[in-house]
């Protein structure tokens, strides 16, 4: 069975994105994702690849997954699924990380066994949330910091053994 963790960061009212982008600028947490990432595929929605600089995609050193229902759907460096389960599947891996963008966090909360969420302390407007965290999951929280942003942040991991009700 994989490990299957989705990886974001959020306001305290679950904002995670505005205009498909990222509001706010946390170099550490930048820094935090190319760590947890590494050497890992990872997982992500179409407008969630459109997103990225042209000059970062392919995500260096991780297989690049893109979950889209386009049929014709293609670009350099990355592989096509349509779903998140044939995403799983075809990165055929130990460990997957799914990053993005809200609605594909929805569907793979039934598949996560980790998520690894920094809490940003700002009230940003936004236009996508973070999904509900539901269920028995164990809390590690790491202590508050100031990003040399200026914003203060905190990476907190959830853990469980296994996803809900998801066959693998």
């Amino acid at each position: 069975m994989s490990r299957v963790g989705l990886i974001w960061a959020q306001t305290p009212a679950g904002v995670i994105g505005v205009d498909n982008a990222i509001p706010w600028r946390v170099p550490e947490d930048m820094a935090h994702f190319r760590t947890v990432t590494a050497d890992h595929p990872v997982l992500m929605g179409r407008r969630t690849w459109d997103s990225l600089p042209a000059k970062f995609r392919p995500l260096p050193g991780r297989r690049n997954i893109v979950i889209t229902r386009q049929a014709d759907w293609s670009a350099p460096g990355a592989e096509r699924a349509e779903s998140i389960s044939g995403a799983i599947a075809l990165a055929a891996a130990d460990t997957v990380w799914i990053m993005g963008g809200g609605e594909i966090y929805r569907e793979a909360m039934d598949y996560a066994t980790d998520l690894m969420v920094t809490d940003i302390d700002a009230d940003i407007a936004g236009d996508v949330y973070a999904p509900a965290i539901d269920g028995d999951w164990t809390v590690e929280d790491a202590p508050w910091q100031v990003s040399r942003s200026g914003l203060r942040y905190r990476i907190r991991r959830f853990a469980r053994d296994s996803a809900p009700a998801v066959a693998r």
